[in-house]
């Protein structure tokens, strides 16, 4: 999508982070943008934020965990801008390390908002890209996470897979039908990810206590704008990966050669 001026563009996890960073490259881009969030609050914030671009910036409530919740603000979104052409599948949540340590209502909380948010996006939007035939791009946000296991096992990596699995077969299959799919792989972020635990819905049960050195690791690294950039840029070239931590890249070569070096023994 070269041109982007005048498009309409959907973002979820929208009142902060990464997400609130590419509504503001969406904004100055000339987009019309939908931010979405569960934390109303931070919301409020964010539009307050920016203000300067009037109504071309709005924001609606949604639990990327409840495909009800996410119709209804697709519904909102195309009433109040019309077709839609980027749709964001950005929130997400950490929930949590350990073999023996996370709960398995932390596992279905973080494959909830990190598996099926992207999911219940998709959804939501497929169809009106579709119809109106103008093109379109989905960003579904995933992790250097879903690249490597470093980290050992835990539901994030977990779904950072899936993400990264589900990113590339939807680009094979909308190719053709002029919508593209980019997979945002990013490491240490200024997010916040790491007290993502404060949005944590009552039926998922109470947030697991997490080390504080592990929270205070997650909230450090590069600024979300300098991810939103190089996001933006990539919806422009149809780009499927989307890397932004080139020192980290060294994790997912160390995985592709021991997949490699298991392969070339299954030719002998």
């Amino acid at each position: 999508m070269k041109q982007l001026a005048g498009k309409t563009a959907f973002v979820t996890g929208g009142a902060s982070g990464i997400g609130l960073s590419l509504g503001r490259a969406f904004a100055e881009a000339g987009l019309k943008v939908m931010l979405a969030d569960i934390e109303t609050a931070a919301l409020a914030s964010a539009l307050v934020e920016l203000k300067s671009f009037g109504t071309n910036v709005r924001g609606v409530y949604c639990d990327v965990a409840d495909s009800n919740s996410v119709d209804q603000a697709a519904k909102a979104t195309v009433a109040a801008f019309g077709n839609v052409h980027i749709v964001c599948n950005n929130a997400g949540v950490a929930g949590g390390w350990g073999l023996d340590q996370i709960d398995l209502d932390s596992w279905r909380w973080v494959l909830e908002v990190n598996v099926m948010g992207v999911v219940h996006g998709i959804r939501a939007f497929l169809a009106n890209m579709r119809s109106h035939g103008e093109g379109g791009h989905f960003v579904n946000t995933a992790s250097m996470a879903g690249m490597q296991s470093e980290g050992g096992f835990h539901a994030y990596a977990a779904s950072k897979y899936a993400v990264v699995s589900m990113s590339e077969g939807l680009a094979k299959q909308l190719a053709r039908e002029n919508i593209g799919v980019s997979v945002l792989c990013p490491s240490f972020t200024r997010t916040r990810i790491g007290f993502s635990g404060r949005n944590r819905p009552a039926r998922f049960g109470p947030a697991s206590a997490t080390n504080e050195t592990v929270l205070e690791a997650l909230d450090k690294g590069r600024e979300p704008a300098e991810i939103a950039a190089r996001t933006v840029a990539a919806i422009r070239d149809n780009e499927l990966y989307v890397f932004t931590h080139p020192e980290w890249n060294w994790e997912a070569e160390k995985r592709f050669a021991a997949i490699q070096e298991a392969m070339k023994k299954s030719e002998q």
